[in-house]
């Protein structure tokens, strides 16, 4: 990892969303070189899905050699931010640093997000960055070596990246993912890294857009293993980094992933028999109208790999009906995945939300009626015991 070299003594970071996760890998990292540090995040409070608040995590900051002081923000209140400003110059002199860490995401589909989240992810990604870089501004050109870090996903509207994606691995990943999938992420600890090696250049050192790997390969860290949660697994494909089509490709296959940028389709001519045909026998055995009248949906599987072809299921119809092809009415969830994972999930092997965060599951459609899906696979689980 990178080693601490003491630049950072001194200076005073205010770091949104502070109190978890990548906000509180940087702010200790600062620590360790004596920095001061302002927790700016809302968490007051013990949560009870995520860890830490912005006390608990002034006291780890303290315990690493930093000085620091919590603050309530809500990046959204300019009031909030504005005092906490003034808190942190009466009590440090001034502002060195801003990290705009703070951040809110949903990974549902369009039809399926109401306006109070996507006001949310607005209001803090966008508005929220925005209105503590302003604020902070004026006491950020009083720094002898000023700097402002906003942490985010690089640019790039290839399609390919609306798909899989190596991930960070914080507690809004265990919620949106499962601890499962914590295995294929890295540590917070080497965005805390680059960050810091970001944060100890000059001045000089501005209007940069920096991937952590390149920067700490260039500071020369060599031995990556170390950030991985789990050494030596395989780790997830990096988001919106573009690769050579082919490489990546092939990578995202070794990796369970389907790209979307593959050309051709699956067969569709899949025979009722074999391992796929048999998980659809199963699902056939549990069809009753009872599920149907719940569940009102029509689903279909385009599976690739070992075993590929399309099915589908329908649950929308008279009693039910399981078949391979196309359905005979238009589907309400279309479902695209590797056919040994298709077994894994309808196995009770693999959670359908952690194929979905890993890009193992790809879904269009109605993501209400997906849900509902993973009740039947829980169900056909039941009934096998």
């Amino acid at each position: 990892m990178l080693p601490n070299t003491g630049k950072l003594s001194g200076y005073t970071l205010f770091i949104t969303g502070a109190s978890r996760g990548i906000g509180k890998a940087i702010a200790l990292k600062a620590a360790k070189d004596g920095a001061n540090v302002v927790v700016a995040a809302k968490t007051a409070e013990a949560h009870p899905k995520l860890p830490g608040t912005i006390y608990t995590a002034a006291e780890e900051i303290e315990a690493a050699g930093g000085k620091a002081l919590p603050c309530i923000v809500d990046v959204r209140d300019e009031k909030q931010i504005s005092d906490a400003l003034e808190s942190a110059v009466q009590k440090f002199g001034g502002i060195d640093i801003l990290v705009n860490n703070a951040s809110a995401i949903n990974l549902t589909g369009t039809l399926n997000t109401p306006m109070k989240k996507v006001d949310l992810m607005l209001g803090i990604n966008l508005r929220g960055t925005y209105l503590t870089s302003k604020l902070c501004i004026p006491h950020l050109l009083k720094s002898k070596n000023p700097h402002i870090l906003n942490l985010s996903p690089p640019l790039n509207l290839n399609p390919i990246w609306f798909k899989s994606h190596t991930a960070i691995q914080t507690a809004a990943m265990d919620m949106l993912g499962g601890s499962e999938i914590a295995k294929s992420c890295r540590k917070v600890e080497i965005m805390a890294d680059a960050a810091y090696a970001i944060l100890s250049k000059p001045v000089s050192y501005t209007g940069q857009f920096v991937i952590d790997d390149d920067i700490l390969k260039k500071e020369g860290i060599k031995d990556f293993d170390v950030y991985a949660v789990a050494p030596g697994h395989p780790l997830l494909p990096d988001f919106f980094l573009d690769e050579d089509p082919e490489k990546l490709e092939k990578m995202m296959v070794d990796y369970g992933a389907s790209p979307a940028f593959k050309s051709g389709k699956a067969s569709t001519e899949a025979a009722f028999s074999g391992p796929i045909g048999e998980t659809f026998n199963m699902i056939k055995g549990i069809l009753t109208p009872e599920l149907v009248k719940t569940t009102q949906g029509v689903y279909k599987f385009d599976l690739s790999g070992e075993h590929p072809g399309v099915w589908y299921i329908d649950l929308k119809n008279n009693a039910g009906s399981v078949a391979s092809g196309e359905p005979p009415v238009k589907a309400d969830v279309e479902m695209n995945l590797d056919s040994n994972d298709f077994i894994k999930m309808f196995t009770g092997k693999l959670k359908p939300t952690t194929a979905f965060m890993s890009g193992k599951l790809k879904i269009k459609g109605d993501m209400t009626l997906a849900i509902k899906m993973e009740k039947m696979m829980a169900l056909m689980n039941k009934s096998k015991l």
